[in-house]
């Protein structure tokens, strides 16, 4: 499997557009996820995603380690949904949340807006490196790799925004 990767991305740096789709479609729900996290609804996720496709489709000759591939894109696909977030100067606002029948699916719908209030509360740098360790269940070195940052900034960001988030929920409590 392996191989038939850094073959495929060989393939899509000599011009092979299918190679390139056929990449990208291997980790589709991957890079929708990822997308998600920060444009957090289909529609502008998607065309995150777009845009992504396109500017590695341009870039990809550069590419110089074929392995790096992925989080190549994926890097790509973060700078695509902060552009993205800056060019519309987007405020995340909470989902409207359908009506549920069930108090038990509220409860748990409410406990997520509540959580998501506190969290958009925070520094967009710690919001960061909180969604991507607690929503898409990264490690520290994948944060560290994928937003081209020093480990050591992820586990500070990480500290500091949980102690941050420590403190608005239990004031919220009092």
């Amino acid at each position: 499997m392996e191989q038939e990767v850094m073959n495929r991305v060989k393939q899509a740096q000599n011009g092979d557009q299918e190679a390139l789709i056929q990449l990208i479609m291997s980790q589709k729900e991957d890079y929708y996820r990822l997308a998600y996290v920060y444009m957090k609804n289909q529609e502008d996720s998607l065309d995150a995603l777009e845009d992504m496709i396109l500017k590695v489709f341009e870039n990809i000759r550069t590419l110089k380690d074929a392995e790096a591939f992925f989080n190549w894109s994926k890097t790509i696909l973060v700078n695509c949904c902060k552009q993205n977030l800056r060019k519309k100067n987007k405020v995340i606002l909470l989902q409207e949340l359908p009506e549920e029948a069930y108090e038990e699916a509220y409860s748990v719908h409410e406990e997520r807006m509540t959580f998501e209030a506190y969290l958009t509360s925070l520094n967009p740098h710690y919001q960061e490196v909180l969604r991507l360790r607690f929503l898409l269940d990264m490690d520290y070195q994948t944060i560290a790799d994928l937003l081209k940052i020093p480990l050591g900034t992820v586990k500070s960001r990480m500290h500091t925004g949980l102690q941050k988030l420590k403190q608005r929920m239990e004031v919220e409590q009092v």
